[in-house]
């Protein structure tokens, strides 16, 4: 009997794709949060990086480029953050958790579709700031530098995914925006992703190099040649395990609420 309903079970491959359009459909058709990320990095930039884009903060790096490596990290891992944290904390408010439960999607296609819909968002916020840094800012990298660029906040941005799922099962969908922006935005602020940190109170220079976003934010910087105080393999190993503790987070709220609704 097992072996005949293995047989009858539909392939993962169409249902995560499916699932992936639906939940880009979705996202795409809010405009609260698909013109929201795309053009609030854009908006930063306009407002902080162009109109000292030709100053040098450190020697052959402008602050052009630093601010848009500082916009590529602070988009993407807003992309992130954002897409689950309030998503999920609405889908919950919404019943939608279990609608889904009572369908045949098995819930690791749901949560995989999330994730890749997440990244593609976070490529399309980098497809458009990045013009936009080179056109308005007069950004010049070399192409390797554009692409490693993109390439580290890309995958460095994984562990913003757990953090925002973590969020949204531990907040109600009323307070889901507000606990983000009171968690995120300070963060970015005090890791020096709108300002150089040596420009920053003495204090908070003292725990950004404790902050998530201190270790990505590095990892952009080091790829437009920008001096940073860790190594990449450093910011690597520190950003894995903030990425684990935030998977652990955001597990054990998942089967807590699992466990009150289901069991």
């Amino acid at each position: 009997m097992s072996a005949v309903m293995a047989a009858r079970r539909a392939p993962v491959g169409p249902m995560l794709a499916r699932q992936t359009w639906a939940e880009f459909l979705k996202l795409w058709r809010v405009p609260a949060f698909s013109i929201t990320s795309l053009v609030l990095p854009v908006m930063f930039y306009a407002f902080i990086g162009i109109g000292q884009a030709s100053e040098e903060v450190s020697p052959h790096v402008t602050f052009g480029a630093y601010f848009l490596a500082s916009m590529a990290v602070y988009g993407v891992a807003n992309v992130m953050i954002f897409s689950f944290g309030i998503s999920v904390a609405t889908e919950r408010g919404m019943k939608m958790d279990v609608l889904m439960r009572a369908t045949p999607l098995p819930p690791y296609v749901y949560l995989l579709s999330k994730c890749i819909t997440a990244i593609v968002f976070a490529a399309l916020t980098l497809a458009v700031l990045f013009p936009f840094a080179y056109l308005a800012g007069g950004v010049r990298l070399d192409p390797s530098a554009w692409v490693t660029l993109a390439t580290r906040v890309l995958l460095g941005s994984l562990p913003f995914i757990a953090l925002g799922f973590a969020i949204g099962y531990l907040s109600g969908p009323n307070s889901a925006v507000a606990v983000i922006n009171l968690i995120y935005l300070p963060t970015a602020f005090a890791s020096g992703l709108f300002f150089p940190k040596q420009l920053l109170p003495d204090f908070i220079q003292r725990i950004s190099p404790y902050l998530p976003l201190h270790f990505f934010g590095q990892l952009g910087w080091d790829a437009i040649g920008a001096p940073t105080s860790e190594s990449v393999s450093t910011d690597w190993f520190y950003l894995a395990g903030y990425g684990v503790a935030f998977f652990v987070v955001a597990l054990w709220a998942y089967r807590r609420e699992e466990s009150r609704k289901f069991s």
